[in-house]
C-alpha cells in the first residue's frame, strides 16, 4: 500500500512545525529569564540606594 506524496509532506510539515514551536518556546523562556534577572538587579539596586538614603537622613537629623 503506497501513500500519496503529499501525505509525506504533510507529516514532515507537522514535525517541522512542532520542532519550531519547541525551539521558539525555549528561546522565549530564556529571554524572559534574562529580563527577569535584569529587572531584579535594578530593583535590588534601587532598594539599596533607598536604604542608604534613609540611613543618611536618619544620621543627619
Amino acid at each position: 500500500m503506497t501513500l500519496p506524496i503529499w501525505l509525506y509532506f504533510v507529516v514532515a510539515g507537522i514535525f517541522v512545525s512542532a520542532f519550531m514551536a519547541i525551539k521558539t518556546a525555549r528561546e522565549d523562556r530564556e529571554f524572559e529569564q534574562e529580563w527577569i534577572e535584569k529587572e531584579g538587579k535594578v530593583y535590588i539596586e534601587r532598594m539599596e540606594e533607598e536604604k542608604e538614603r534613609r540611613k543618611h537622613v536618619e544620621t543627619g537629623s
